[in-house]
């Protein structure tokens, strides 16, 4: 709701928040993936250890960012994590660190 409230907000955080939504997810699952075949990971630790690097930022990321920067426009941070990357994280990201994760095993 309190996102809904404010959305005018995220005309001014523009397609960078769009960017920023799916690139860095996708570098973290990614080198998640990488760092826990190497670990010595079974395919599914590996994959596991890919999603949760994932999906840090929206998990953790706006009760930290609602404490840390009380002033920070909530549409912003909330549509970034919950609008932008879970959805991206569900349909594309599960997918790809576990082909990834074969692929690399």
């Amino acid at each position: 709701m309190t996102a809904a409230r404010r959305a005018g907000g995220l005309r001014a955080a523009g397609p960078g928040l769009l960017l920023l939504g799916t690139c860095v997810p996708l570098v973290n699952g990614t080198l998640g993936v990488l760092l826990g075949g190497a670990a010595g990971l079974s395919v599914g630790g590996a994959t596991l250890l890919g999603v949760m690097a994932a999906s840090a930022s929206y998990i953790a990321a706006p009760a930290a960012v609602r404490v840390a920067l009380p002033t920070a426009n909530p549409a912003i941070y909330l549509t970034a994590s919950l609008g932008i990357t879970f959805p991206l994280n569900l349909a594309f990201g599960i997918p790809l660190f576990f082909a990834l994760a074969r692929f690399a095993g």
